[in-house]
């Protein structure tokens, strides 16, 4: 409640803005209540504008700080302060309303000093510390929280328009509202001058109507007993759930244990036969060495044996033969020496041959048979003391031709005697290529580092030597993992060679692992593995293979059928077609004897090609129109190698996959006529020098042992001089030669496979 003197007295003034947020929202409050207590306050008010204006202002002050306090006590809630005697009017009359906030005070102070009837000291001095903040205010506010800059909270505004709630005004009577009493907002209480200071005036505004709604909701007690009751049905479930999967969890840890102990005890199991198997290996292995030293001993004796001559300062070994090709030998001189007595023997009874009763020459030798006689007669009466020999005595014309027939007959059994000998003296001569290739095998495998049954990589149990080549050893072993037999090809480099050379060396058997790596075909040995032991040691894993080379076979039975040979032909143009049609290409360019492994170990079996070492690949950037550069020139095996490797000229030669089809007929040749067609029983220093092949222009065949006429046809075809003459390899597949035969069906007139692989002539 404000407290006002007559504006036009000019004296001072008490002047208070109260909070009227509280007050003007209660709808119980009348107008004529706050009128009546106005005019019950006149009275001591005016004695006041009778004080001197300084004790004024003082009492006032002190007046207002005593209504503060009374307002904090009596409602518990903050007020921004008072500003006049007007709240303690407020604060009597309407204390339990509570108070509004700062802001509200503040501006109801801005709206009455803009009229200069407010313009009082009291006035000023409340403005001049408006700055100031009391101990009451900053308590108020802190209490408040927020409350003061952001205005009331939306609840608050809720319970008043309900009625209920924490609101103090909720308990006060409610009154019909009327254009005369009509409260609204906070904000729309304003204050107006007048002729009595200490009128009130309530601006008129259209309130706004307000309606409240009380909604039921559709949960009951029951569906909430539901409700609950199926939160807790799922919650058990869920720990249920929880439960049986904890339960699977275990069972499945208590599985994982067992497969565990079980893998364990499999494991110890599995080490253990791989033991006993390596043990049994090595036993079966140091037993067939064995075997093969006693053999060989007893060999030396009846075969022969290396001995040790010095020749001056050095010593060579010779080799001497054993007592078998001994009696053999005196078989023969014996059989010579009884030839020579025949022959002698039959030169006599050719002089004592009768005369032919029919042959003119008979009646001459009858009239001088008595001269003959009478000769030998004075002869023998002579006093000489030479005697002439006697004439032979003839024999009849029978008794001649039965000694003639018995010669013969001598003469043609010691020539069969010669023959049988002569086959014995060929079949020990390979079986003492054999002694002779097992000596030189054990006395590598005694001198070898890895003769003592070693298990490399963790894998590869190795048995025994199979070969020793110049800078690499081949060995039968056993792979532990894979259970299959293998051949390990240990390369060991020169410890004394260069850095540059091992390296050069090592590129070179990496090249050839990763060209045969990738090959996958059944007439071409596999490569397994490839893995290094130390610097300057590194193994290749290759297919095993039981039976021995073809080079081994051709020294052993010097040639086979044209049917055996067109079947390895067929097999190696099989491998030759699919080097070609993978990408890129692959040229073998070392194709002989020695690198066709028979699988069985004979000639009409299945074959498979190996040695990959000087293999050319044939990719884009290097091969051309004209086939790829030969930078290898001079490596290779002569005899099997055509012409243009070996011309000589500012630019490399250029070759191509007709390069393996050089090689193709040679080795076909050699096997039908057991030799070479160019440079045989010639060294790769004389076919240099003599410049054999490049002067090899035609091949010529023998005339024994015969071949069919399409087997020397397709031979001329391989070996045709210029290249672009030659065939290549799809051509070659396509040969009429290798292509089953057919015969025309007496029925029908159809051609259909022939019984036979070859024609008959």
């Amino acid at each position: 409640m404000s407290v006002q003197s007559n504006s036009g007295s000019g004296g001072g003034s008490l002047e208070a803005t109260p909070s009227w947020s509280q007050l003007s929202s209660s709808p119980t409050i009348s107008q004529q209540h706050i009128t009546a207590t106005a005019k019950s306050k006149e009275g001591p008010m005016d004695e006041l504008h009778s004080l001197d204006p300084r004790r004024q202002e003082l009492l006032e002050a002190r007046f207002t700080g005593a209504v503060s306090g009374n307002t904090v006590g009596s409602t518990g809630s903050t007020s921004g302060g008072a500003k006049g005697l007007a709240n303690e009017s407020s604060n009597h009359s309407y204390g339990s309303l509570g108070s509004s906030s700062d802001k509200e005070s503040e501006n109801s102070d801005l709206k009455r000093g803009s009229s200069p009837a407010y313009s009082t000291p009291e006035k000023k001095h409340s403005e001049s510390s408006r700055g100031r903040k009391r101990k009451a205010d900053t308590y108020s506010e802190s209490s408040q929280g927020k409350t003061s800059t952001r205005g009331p909270k939306i609840s608050d505004y809720f319970d008043f328009q309900g009625g209920n709630g924490s609101s103090p005004v909720r308990g006060l009577p409610s009154a019909r509202r009327s254009p005369q009493n009509s409260h609204s907002a906070p904000g729309s209480i304003i204050r107006q001058n007048s002729s009595s200071p200490t009128s009130l005036c309530f601006g008129e505004h259209n309130p706004k109507a307000s309606s409240s709604k009380c909604i039921q909701t559709e949960l009951t007690g029951l569906k909430l007993a539901a409700l609950e009751s199926n939160k807790s049905l799922d919650l058990e479930k869920k720990e249920g759930r929880i439960d049986d999967l904890l339960r699977a969890n275990c069972d499945l840890r208590r599985q994982i244990d067992e497969q565990q102990k079980l893998l364990e005890k499999y494991k110890e199991r599995l080490n253990k036969c791989i033991t006993m198997s390596k043990k049994l290996l090595i036993e079966k292995s140091t037993q067939e060495k064995q075997s093969c030293r006693e053999k060989s001993m007893q060999d030396r004796l009846r075969l022969g044996h290396f001995t040790t001559v010095r020749h001056g300062a050095s010593y060579t070994e010779q080799w001497t033969d054993g007592y078998a090709f001994q009696n053999l030998i005196k078989q023969q001189e014996g059989i010579n020496q009884q030839r020579e007595d025949i022959e002698r023997q039959r030169k006599l009874l050719a002089k004592r041959k009768p005369p032919n009763p029919a042959s003119p020459s008979l009646s001459v030798a009858s009239t001088s048979e008595p001269k003959q006689r009478k000769t030998k007669v004075v002869n023998g009466n002579d006093s000489d003391p030479f005697l002439k020999p006697s004439l032979p005595q003839l024999l009849t014309l029978a008794e001649y031709h039965e000694q003639e027939e018995i010669f013969k007959l001598r003469l043609g059994h010691l020539k069969k005697e010669e023959a049988e000998i002569q086959a014995e003296l060929e079949r020990l001569e390979r079986v003492r290529n054999l002694h002779i290739r097992e000596l030189k095998r054990i006395n590598n495998e005694d001198s070898s580092a890895f003769k003592d049954h070693p298990t490399l990589n963790e894998r590869y149990l190795l048995l025994h030597l199979l070969g020793r080549g110049g800078f690499s050893e081949v060995y039968k072993a056993f792979d532990l993992f894979e259970q299959r037999y293998a051949a390990v090809k240990i390369h060991q480099l020169n410890k004394n060679w260069r850095e540059e050379k091992k390296e050069n060396y090592h590129k070179h058997a990496c090249r050839e692992y990763r060209i045969h790596k990738q090959l996958d075909h059944p007439r071409i040995v596999k490569l397994y593995d490839y893995f290094s032991l130390d610097t300057d040691t590194f193994c290749t894993v290759l297919e095993f293979c039981e039976g021995n080379d073809l080079d081994f076979y051709l020294k052993q039975n010097k040639l086979m059928s044209e049917k055996e040979a067109r079947s390895i032909v067929m097999q190696i143009v099989s491998a030759l077609r699919y080097l070609n049609e993978i990408k890129p290409p692959i040229i073998h360019y070392d194709l002989k004897p020695g690198n066709i492994l028979l699988v069985d170990g004979t000639a009409c079996g299945e074959i498979k090609i190996t040695d990959f070492g000087l293999s050319k690949i044939m990719d884009d950037d290097n091969y051309g129109v004209d086939g790829m550069d030969l930078t290898s020139q001079g490596a290779g095996t002569y005899w099997y190698l055509p012409p243009e490797c070996f011309v000589v000229g500012k630019e490399p030669p250029k070759i191509s996959n007709k390069v393996d089809v050089w090689s193709v007929g040679v080795i076909f040749f050699q096997c039908l006529y057991g030799r070479k067609p160019f440079g045989h029983n010639q060294s790769q220093q004389d076919i240099l020098q003599e410049n054999t092949i490049l002067k090899a222009t035609e091949v010529q065949f023998p005339a024994k042992p015969q071949a069919s006429t399409e087997a020397k046809a397709f031979i001329r075809r391989c070996l045709a001089y210029r290249k672009e003459d030659r065939f290549d390899v799809h051509q070659l597949c396509s040969d009429t030669y290798l292509l089953p035969h057919m015969r025309r069906s007496n029925s029908s007139g159809s051609l259909q496979p022939s019984a036979s692989s070859l024609p008959t002539y």
